[in-house]
């Protein structure tokens, strides 16, 4: 079947538009584009460093304001590159691209996962939910899931109200805007997360508000680590969140 798609439907870069070898490639150009995050980073918060500071130095962020998780880590950096894809997935309907950048998430986030790892993605309100169709992050946390062997936990954490986008906020603006904004579903479902490791799963890491939000309210149940994993996370100089 996919022989025969293939033929009628040549898979094409979601980039460029060009034809590639299988659906969910890049072309060159737009692969050369893209800025995978490797070593050196801040071992806290993912952020790429320009040298090797050795293992234990952290970014100067993490050294002035610790997020609430203990590690994050990002497959690219949002930029001009990856912005386009990001934003059609998010915003465009194009849940098609959800196999390829869980293919790069699992990829960095293999220090961070192991089987009994609970893997959670960050809620939507119902109501955003309700008017996007679907929750990205949810989508990226089941891919990362299967390539990953870890636990899939998809709708035990809930926002428990519609805070505003965080785009046009300050960093002390994002933390007071989803500052007590999740919850349980109920407390049957807290049961599983005392001693657990959590890894969160989002699509975009600016300054960790959300995350650290929802870490917090994992650790008020007794989860003994929370780690985060997101698609791709803002760097300075880079053209800002969405």
């Amino acid at each position: 079947m996919r022989g025969i798609l293939d033929i009628v439907m040549p898979p094409s870069c979601p980039v460029t538009n060009q034809e590639v070898a299988s659906f969910g490639a890049l072309a060159p150009d737009a692969w050369s584009a893209v800025h995978f995050i490797t070593d050196p980073f801040c071992p806290r918060c993912g952020v790429p460093f320009a040298a090797d500071y050795g293992p234990e130095v952290e970014c100067p962020s993490c050294i002035a304001s610790p997020p609430d998780f203990t590690r994050a880590r990002a497959a690219v950096v949002y930029d001009d590159a990856t912005h386009k894809l990001i934003v059609g997935f998010k915003h465009g309907d194009r849940t098609e691209l959800a196999p390829m950048f869980a293919k790069w998430m699992a990829n960095a986030g293999q220090s961070l996962i192991s089987e009994s790892s609970i893997i959670m993605p960050v809620p939507l309100h119902s109501s955003r939910q309700f008017a996007r169709r679907y929750n990205q992050s949810a989508l990226l946390a089941q891919g990362v899931a299967n390539r990953t062997g870890g636990i899939l936990a998809l709708d035990d954490l809930i926002r428990r109200r519609a805070t505003p986008p965080q785009k046009d906020l300050s960093a002390e603006a994002r933390k007071r805007n989803v500052s007590g904004a999740f919850g349980f579903r109920n407390s049957n479902r807290q049961q599983r997360y005392r001693g657990a490791h959590v890894v969160l799963v989002d699509d975009v890491l600016t300054t960790g508000a959300t995350l650290s939000a929802a870490a917090r309210s994992l650790k008020r149940v007794g989860a003994s680590q929370v780690d985060a994993l997101v698609l791709a996370r803002v760097v300075k100089g880079g053209i800002g969140a969405i």
